[in-house]
């Protein structure tokens, strides 16, 4: 039997252009975002502890080497509650295919997912209304 977790668990991860976009949100919700158990990519979570050390964020790896995929699995698993995911819609990834993956898994498992910081923001504000994945 699956523990329940005592929050909900929220994944950040941003494309390298999008990247301080992520931290300026971090530092700024810090006192929301401490509602969540939080995970991230490697370089996007290293960048978001040193900026709001307060925030308790567990590190994966980075999205290239199979972060990307790991928090896809964490959905697949029922263990992520939202996914906050800046894209740069105008650099190519070579990565292109885990993107996909990441996000098409949260369409399939219908998590909250937010592609920008207006959305972002919305997803934070109500953690309560984000309902458990199963």
């Amino acid at each position: 039997m699956t523990e329940t977790p005592s929050k909900p668990a929220l994944a950040l991860v941003a494309h390298d252009q999008k990247k301080d976009d992520m931290v300026r949100f971090a530092r700024s919700h810090a006192r929301r975002l401490a509602a969540f158990d939080l995970f991230a990519t490697g370089t996007t979570g290293a960048r978001i502890i040193e900026a709001a050390p307060e925030l308790p964020v567990t590190r994966l790896k980075s999205g290239p080497l199979g972060g990307d995929q790991q928090i896809g699995a964490m959905i697949a698993e029922g263990r992520i509650t939202a996914l906050i995911f800046f894209v740069d819609p105008l650099t190519p990834m070579p990565h292109d295919v885990d993107v996909k993956a990441l996000t098409r898994l949260a369409e399939l498992y219908d998590i909250p997912m937010a592609l920008n910081s207006a959305t972002a923001e919305l997803i934070i504000t109500h953690p309560g209304a984000i309902a458990r994945p199963i």
